[in-house]
C-alpha cells in the first residue's frame, strides 16, 4: 500500500472491515456500531490520540463513512471527500515559520521585508504573528540564512483547484464548490481526517438481498495485485463474494473509444478544440472551473463506467452494477443526476480487498483461461496517453488520417489546469486534451496498491497475454444499438452507424 501513512490506511481498512462482517451477519444497527466502537478502542489506555474518547469519537465517524453516511459535521454534504473533525487537530496554524537556523542577525533584513509589521524578535531567534501574516512571502526570500519555511498542509499542498482552507480552529474545511473528488487529500493527510464515504455496506445488502449485482473492473486493476492475478482470477473472486459475475470496463473503454472518436473527428473538420471525457475528476474540474469550456469543449461521450453499466441494465434491467477502480472521484461520478444509467455504487481497490477479507475470500490464481472481453486498447486506458491511443486507432480503423492531429496529454493536476488555462485564454497549440487528474493517468490513482514501477511491471506481464482484436470489429459483438452513448442518454442511431463503419466495410 503506497501511501502517507501506512497505519492510517490499516485503521481505516480495519473499521470498514469490522463493518462489512456485521453487515454479512445481518447485524449492523445501532447497538452493533456502538460495541464495535468500544471493541476497537477498549480503553483505557489511548492507542494514538490524546485520549479514548478522541480515538473513539474518529472511530465512530470512520463507521458513519463506512456506512456510506456524512460524517457529522458534515450532514447534507453532497461531497464523496469529508473531514473527520475530531482528527484534523495536529498541523501548524502559521503557514510561514522561522526555523533554528535563524542566526538572529543585525541586518534584521525579514523584519524590513515585511510590510505588515508581522515579524518581531524572540528570545533566541525572529518570531511570525500568524494574525498578521499575509503569507506575501518576502521573509523568506530576504533571509540570508533561509530560515523561514513554508509550512504548507499536506492536504492544501496536493489540491490542484485550492478547494481547501481552514477555520478559526484550524480545522481542513472543503469548498465544495471548488472540489474535483480527486480524492489526493485523502492520502496525503498524516492524520488520516479526511475520508470519502464507503459504499461496502449497500452493496452487501444488494448481494444478501438475492439482487443480480454486476462487479465492473476498471482496466487499472491488472498489475494492481501482481503478474498472478489476471482478470480471470480477480472473476472468480468476485463470484465467491456473491457477485452475478465481471465485465471488464476495458470494454467500456472501447466503446467510448469508438465514439469519443468520431467526435474528434468532426471536431477537427470544424477548427473545434476537444476534451476526453473519462476522468470524472477532470470533468468536475472542467465544470466547476472551466464552465464554458466545460459546455463547448467537452466531449458528450459517456465515461467507460457508464458505458458499461448502461450495457448491463439493458441486458438485466433490474441489476445492481458496481464499479471496482482506483479512483475516488468516480463516486462522485455515480451520484451526477445529468448522466443516467450510470454505477450504482463505486469502490475503490482498497475497498475490494475489505470487501474480500470481510467475507474470508482470497484473492488467488485461478489456472484457466484468461478472461477477456476488450480490446488491448480498451486495457491500456488506465495509463496516461491511453485513452488518446485508443480514439486515434478507430480513426485509423475507419481509414482516417491523423497525421496532422496535435494531442496533449495532461497528468496531473496542475497540468490538466495548466492545459484548460490555455484552452480558455485561445492559446492551447493542441487539438485535443486527453485529461487525467492522476500523474500516469488511472494506474497512478489514489487507490492504487503497489509503487508504479511495481504496477507497470506486473500489467506489462498481463497485458502482453491479450490479442489483438480490433476495437470496432469487437464491438460488434455486443447490442451497441439498444443503449446511448451519450451523457443525457438519448439514443444517436445516425452517430452509431458511423461509428461502426470501418475500412473491411
Amino acid at each position: 500500500m503506497i501511501t502517507n501513512d501506512e497505519g492510517i490506511v490499516r485503521f481505516k481498512h480495519m473499521v470498514m472491515e469490522e463493518v462489512c462482517k456485521l453487515a454479512w451477519a445481518n447485524d449492523l444497527n445501532e447497538e452493533t456500531k456502538n460495541e464495535l466502537v468500544k471493541k476497537i478502542i477498549p480503553g483505557p489506555k489511548a492507542q494514538f490520540r490524546c485520549c479514548i474518547y478522541k480515538e473513539r469519537e474518529i472511530v465512530r465517524e470512520r463507521i458513519r463513512l463506512a456506512c456510506a453516511l456524512d460524517t457529522t459535521d458534515n450532514e447534507g454534504s453532497e461531497n464523496i471527500v469529508q473531514v473527520i473533525h475530531a482528527a484534523c487537530d495536529g498541523c501548524p496554524l502559521s503557514a510561514y515559520s522561522v526555523t533554528d537556523n535563524c542566526r538572529f542577525c543585525m541586518g534584521k533584513a525579514c523584519i524590513n521585508s515585511c510590510k505588515f509589521g508581522a515579524i518581531t524578535p524572540g528570545e533566541t531567534r525572529m518570531h511570525i504573528d500568524s494574525d498578521k501574516c499575509k503569507e506575501c512571502g518576502m521573509c523568506a526570500s530576504a533571509c540570508p540564512y533561509s530560515a523561514i519555511v513554508h509550512l504548507e498542509r499536506p492536504c492544501k499542498k496536493v489540491c490542484p483547484v485550492n478547494a481547501i482552507t481552514y477555520d478559526e480552529n484550524g480545522i481542513c474545511k472543503i469548498d465544495e464548490d471548488k472540489c474535483i473528488n480527486c480524492g489526493h487529500c485523502i492520502h496525503s493527510c498524516p492524520f488520516g481526517a479526511i475520508g470519502s464515504k464507503s459504499y461496502l455496506v449497500p452493496i452487501i445488502e444488494n448481494i444478501l438481498a438475492g439482487k443480480k449485482v454486476f462487479a465492473m473492473v476498471a482496466p487499472a486493476i491488472e498489475g494492481q495485485f501482481g503478474e498472478d492475478i489476471d482478470m480471470t482470477s480477480i472473476r472468480a473472486a468476485l463470484k465467491k463474494l456473491g457477485f452475478t459475475d465481471m465485465v471488464e470496463v476495458g470494454l467500456g473503454g472501447d466503446m467510448t473509444a469508438a465514439f469519443e472518436s468520431l467526435e474528434w473527428s468532426d471536431a477537427f473538420k470544424e477548427g473545434r478544440k476537444m476534451t476526453t471525457s473519462c476522468c470524472p475528476a477532470f470533468i468536475n474540474m472542467l465544470r466547476k472551473h472551466f464552465p464554458d469550456q466545460f459546455k463547448e469543449n467537452m466531449s458528450t461521450t459517456v465515461s467507460p463506467m457508464c458505458a458499461i453499466s448502461r450495457y448491463l441494465k439493458v441486458l438485466y434491467p433490474d441489476c445492481v452494477t458496481v464499479f471496482i477502480g482506483p479512483c475516488i472521484a468516480k463516486k462522485s461520478e455515480a451520484a451526477d443526476p445529468t448522466v443516467p444509467g450510470n454505477a450504482d455504487y463505486v469502490i475503490t481497490f482498497g475497498e475490494f480487498r475489505v470487501l474480500l477479507r470481510s467475507k474470508g475470500v482470497e484473492l488467488v490464481h485461478v489456472d484457466e483461461e484468461n478472461y477477456q472481453e476488450s480490446s488491448i486498447f480498451g486495457k491500456r486506458f488506465a495509463s496516461s496517453g491511453g485513452v488518446a491511443n485508443a480514439v486515434i486507432e478507430c480513426m485509423h480503423e475507419r481509414g482516417e488520417n491523423t497525421d496532422e492531429i496535435k494531442l496533449h496529454r495532461a497528468a496531473g493536476g496542475m497540468d490538466c489546469k495548466k492545459a484548460l488555462l490555455l484552452l480558455k485564454a485561445g492559446k492551447l497549440p493542441a487539438d485535443f486534451i486527453e485529461g487525467m487528474v492522476c500523474p500516469g493517468g488511472c494506474v497512478g490513482g489514489p487507490s492504487k496498491h503497489k509503487t508504479e514501477q511495481e504496477i507497470m511491471r506486473a500489467r506489462s506481464a498481463l497485458l502482453s497475454k491479450a490479442d489483438d482484436r480490433k476495437i470496432i470489429k469487437n464491438l460488434k459483438n455486443y447490442p451497441m444499438d439498444k443503449f446511448s452513448m451519450h451523457r443525457n442518454g438519448e439514443l444517436e442511431p445516425e452517430m452509431l452507424e458511423r461509428v461502426m463503419k470501418t475500412t473491411e466495410d
